[in-house]
Order: structure tokens, then C-alpha cells, then sequence
């Protein structure tokens, strides 16, 4: 089992790259976690449509480097489908026994995700309605997967 979680732009809080380096420290029994960052591209003030095409096709560009064929892509997008936390362990548990081993989830940066990432992903998943600091996402993200393969073994943590 591996899992990427590509994120564009870098962790810059302390307490955000502490939470992250723990959930994929607790990660490591259950499958081979990476965190990838992916450099993030200025925004005008006020972008034209044009100018916020422009910067989600370069930040696209830097995340599919690091795509391959037989990943299961998951686009983060608020749109995106939510699941309850006993949901999202059963569809990747499904996800398993259908023999899908590689798993990318992708989180966009300020504008999102470019709308060919989010057509060609299988799965664009919201992890809440509510708008939360881009730094907090990788964590909240980690913790669900790691909640999620504890759900799944029937091991204590999940309540």
C-alpha cells in the first residue's frame, strides 16, 4: 500500500509540520505515507480569469510529475463528496480488495485545483463544508486516513 498526498504550497506553521510528521509516523504500519510538496504559484491581488487559469495550469503541471497511471487520484475540493469517517474506511477498504494499491490525494493550493486534475481524478472528496487554513488540510487528511485504517483493522482509537 502507498499513499502520496501532494500538497501544493509549503508548511510553514511549526505546529501544523509537527501534526503531519505524527500522523505519518502512525501511518507507517499500515501503508508507505509520503507528504509531497509542490511550489506554489503567486496570485495577483485581483486575477482575471485568464491570470487564475494560468496559475492552476502551472501548479497542475508540478502535480502531475508526480502522477502515475495506476493511481487512484482523489482530488480534495470543497464540491467534493463528504463521508463520514466509517464511509471513507469503507471505500478504501473496497478500494483494497479491488486490487487499487496506490492511492494520490491531491490538495490544491489558492485557487484550488486546475479543472482537468478535478475531471481526471476518481474520486474529488471535501472533507467538510467549513473553510479551514491550507496547512490544517494535510493533517485533517492524515488523521482521516490513519482513523480510517484503524476502522478498517477494527482496532481501538476510532469512538
Amino acid at each position: 500500500m502507498k499513499i502520496d498526498i501532494i500538497t501544493v504550497g509549503k508548511l510553514r506553521e511549526k505546529h501544523f509540520k509537527k501534526l503531519t510528521e505524527v500522523y505519518l509516523h502512525r501511518l507507517k504500519p499500515y501503508a508507505k505515507t509520503r507528504l509531497l510538496v509542490v511550489a506554489d504559484e503567486p496570485v495577483p491581488a485581483r486575477p482575471s480569469e485568464a491570470e487564475k487559469a494560468a496559475v492552476l495550469r502551472r501548479e497542475e503541471n508540478r502535480i502531475k510529475r508526480h502522477l502515475t497511471t495506476d493511481s487512484y487520484l482523489v482530488a480534495l475540493d470543497v464540491a467534493g463528496r463528504l463521508y463520514s469517517s466509517e464511509e471513507l474506511a469503507c471505500h478504501l477498504d473496497q478500494l483494497v480488495t479491488r486490487g487499487r494499491s496506490r492511492w494520490v490525494f491531491v490538495i490544491g493550493g489558492a485557487l484550488g485545483l486546475s479543472p482537468d486534475l478535478l475531471k481526471r481524478a476518481n474520486l474529488r472528496l471535501s472533507l467538510s463544508p467549513l473553510t479551514f487554513p491550507h496547512e490544517m488540510v494535510p493533517v485533517l487528511l492524515l488523521e482521516q486516513l490513519y482513523r480510517s485504517f484503524k476502522i478498517i483493522r477494527g482496532e481501538p482509537y476510532h469512538k
